[in-house]
């Protein structure tokens, strides 16, 4: 139907022509890219949210009974944003260091999820902060958002804030006040009332109407108290809580004009639930009401006292927690680990940091001298000696395993592959794997011949960074695959999806962990390795290829290049459906598709020296017989000629007889 069939015209006169649809493919953006690991903070076991009532009972999220999803994904579009959510360099993981080599490389979207271990039946809630709330009857609680130590540096400053009312007490009740229509008092406001004898009393509003007459239907507001005062009113003034939090790292919030009562619609506990990412409210009182503990001064903030339970139980993560053994592609559950990524339809590429730990994070270093100055003079102190850290000590004991040992490394091997079944499950993510630091090129080959995906790609050696804003006392190994994962988004956006990522400096290496010679090279790059090579310059990607065995697919570019185009019409051809099947659509789809894989070929993603040679389109009355269309099906075929990335020039260099030299291009 077209925008003047649309058109409704009634009494003659001129009317607005309806716009018609705007309808492009444009391609999709495969640059995000997913980190799973161990982190000291950060979303974890978050309530699912499918049954919470509407609105006022938004605060039943925080039962400790609810479901919980205890792996989420969280964007983050910095370095700062994933530092403020998931901390920065405390932890025993290297999760923070393959993000921020990410974001060096040029990288902008990064989808983190957070590796936590299960909790054991009866034990929800363990290792999470709490604290109690100032300045309120009965000491309610408040508890940090996510289990770990961070939470023990939370801090909470609530003011009660008091706003006089031009409110009239209407006789013979001492329930019912009268205020000016442009009051602002919402059901579940408290009072603070001032009695003819002085004294205060403290009352939760529960009805609110409009009062007037026929000229002015609403001239003023009629407020009901819960229950009757004592004495007779003689002032009114509106208490407002005012909360403000520190999680003791620089990250803090603040929340204003919050209500005392459930019924309120800044209800403090919906608030926190909704919009907090620091704490949450207890259950205990969540559903009721708070009263300040001492009506007669409520303007003096109360500062709590520190939180107290957060502890990190790094040590009980295992292998396990990053797979969720019940996903499959049609559950219905959420999932947990690398399975939460499945539905997660932005993000492509795809880096597991810490699967698992070949060896542990050098000890933070302590560069600050204490000071043994005194006004008097005193005997000279001895320091006792530093103990030397055990050479295979570990926070995630979990996760250690040692390539060297062939029992571990048959044990890597098969959580690299439980991650090819992943992405060959799904056909909708590429994992970039890293080969276990120290393996020796017969090694590596050993463990190439296990995989067969165009999904995933292999990177190796592991590079040492290190790091102005991070306390080690050595060098850090970079798992390789978190620094192309950085490269492949940077060249997407520079130069578009049918380059081959590599051929870039890593941004921030220092050296490589082991050296690869040329005749290490030649032998791994053939079989798919993408090897890191040291150069004058630098660290050099020198390679992007996939793991698959088809010659057709070993071009990292080329599985990116066709994952684009099929997300481009998936998501962008929706609108096709339930649209009468008539030539005029076909017309409309030939189109489409053409326009968008014209772009495409002009910017060197096909080959061949036509467009005819390039891509095809084809959808017509062969492909779409009478029998096709009864049933409400319309086929179309398209047919691509992906370029691959140009990897090896050869140039001849000749000497003439006059000694003159040429270098041509074989």
């Amino acid at each position: 139907m077209s925008a003047l069939d649309r058109l409704a015209a009634g009494a003659p006169g001129v009317f607005s022509l309806p716009p018609e649809p705007l309808r492009a493919l444009s391609g999709v953006r495969l640059d995000a890219c997913a980190f799973v690991g161990v982190a000291p903070r950060g979303p974890a076991r978050v309530p699912l949210v499918d049954n919470t009532p509407e609105h006022g009972d938004d605060w039943r999220m925080c039962d400790p009974l609810r479901p919980r999803q205890r792996s989420v994904a969280i964007q983050v579009d910095s370095f700062d944003a994933y530092r403020r959510r998931f901390g920065a360099f405390e932890g025993p993981g290297l999760l923070p260091y393959a993000v921020a080599s990410f974001f060096e490389q040029g990288g902008r979207e990064a989808w983190i999820v957070r590796i936590v271990h299960a909790d054991p039946p009866g034990a929800p809630g363990d290792g999470v902060a709490h604290g109690l709330l100032p300045a309120l009857q009965g000491s309610p609680r408040l508890l940090a958002r996510n289990e770990g130590s961070w939470g023990n540096g939370l801090r909470v400053e609530l003011a009660l804030r008091c706003r006089a009312l031009l409110a009239t007490p209407l006789p013979p009740s001492s329930r019912v006040l009268q205020l000016s229509a442009g009051t602002g008092l919402p059901v579940g406001s408290l009072l603070r009332l001032r009695l003819d004898d002085g004294s205060q009393a403290l009352r939760f509003v529960s009805a609110v109407d409009s009062v007037g007459d026929a000229q002015a239907p609403r001239r003023w507001l009629r407020a009901e108290l819960e229950s009757a005062t004592p004495r007779p009113i003689v002032g009114a003034e509106l208490v407002e809580a005012e909360l403000s939090l520190q999680d003791g790292a620089g990250a803090g919030e603040r929340f204003a004009a919050l209500g005392l009562h459930r019924a309120h619609p800044r209800w403090m506990a919906t608030v926190l639930c909704r919009e907090s990412e620091l704490v949450w409210p207890d259950f205990a009182w969540a559903g009721d009401r708070l009263l300040p503990a001492t009506p007669m001064r409520l303007d003096e903030p109360q500062r709590s006292a520190p939180f107290a339970g957060g502890a990190d139980r790094w040590q009980a993560i295992t292998h396990e927690d990053f797979f969720d053994p019940g996903w499959g592609p049609l559950a219905e559950q959420a999932a947990s680990g690398l399975q939460a990524l499945a539905t997660l339809q932005a993000v492509t590429q795809i880096v597991l940091p810490d699967l698992y730990q070949a060896a542990p994070l050098p000890p933070q270093a302590d560069v600050s001298d204490a000071s043994l100055a005194g006004p008097d003079f005193a005997p000279c102190v001895e320091l006792p000696a530093v103990p030397p850290t055990p050479e295979n000590a570990s926070e995630l004991p979990g996760l250690a395993l040692d390539p060297r040992q062939p029992a571990d490394l048959a044990r890597i091997t098969e959580l690299l592959l439980r991650v090819q079944d992943f992405v060959e499950t799904t056909r909708n993510h590429i994992a970039l794997l890293d080969v276990p630091p120290g393996l020796q090129p017969r090694q590596v080959l050993a463990l190439r011949s296990h995989f067969n995906s165009a999904y995933c790609a292999l990177y190796h050696p592991w590079p040492l960074i290190a790091r102005d804003d991070d306390g080690r006392a050595a060098l850090v190994e970079l798992p390789p695959a978190a620094a192309a994962a950085g490269i492949v988004a940077a060249c997407e956006l520079e130069r578009g999806i049918a380059q081959g990522p590599a051929n870039r400096l890593v941004l921030g290496a220092v050296k490589l962990r082991q050296q690869v010679s040329p005749a290490e090279h030649a032998l791994l790059h053939p079989q798919g390795i993408n090897v890191l090579l040291q150069e004058p310059a630098g660290i050099r990607l020198s390679a992007a290829r996939s793991l698959s065995l088809d010659p057709a697919w070993r071009q990292l570019s080329v599985r990116r290049l066709m994952l684009m185009l099929r997300r481009t019409l998936l998501e962008q051809m929706q609108w096709a459906a339930f649209e009468p099947h008539t030539p005029a659509l076909r017309r409309q789809l030939v189109h489409l598709l053409t326009a968008l894989l014209r772009r495409l070929y002009r910017f060197g993603s096909f080959k061949g020296a036509t467009e005819e040679q390039a891509f095809f389109v084809q959808c017509d009355d062969s492909l779409n017989p009478p029998w096709r269309v009864d049933n409400g099906q319309l086929l179309a075929h398209i047919g691509v000629a992906p370029t691959e990335p140009l990897e090896f020039i050869v140039l001849q260099l000749s000497r003439a007889g006059d000694g003159t030299l040429t270098l041509e291009s074989a």
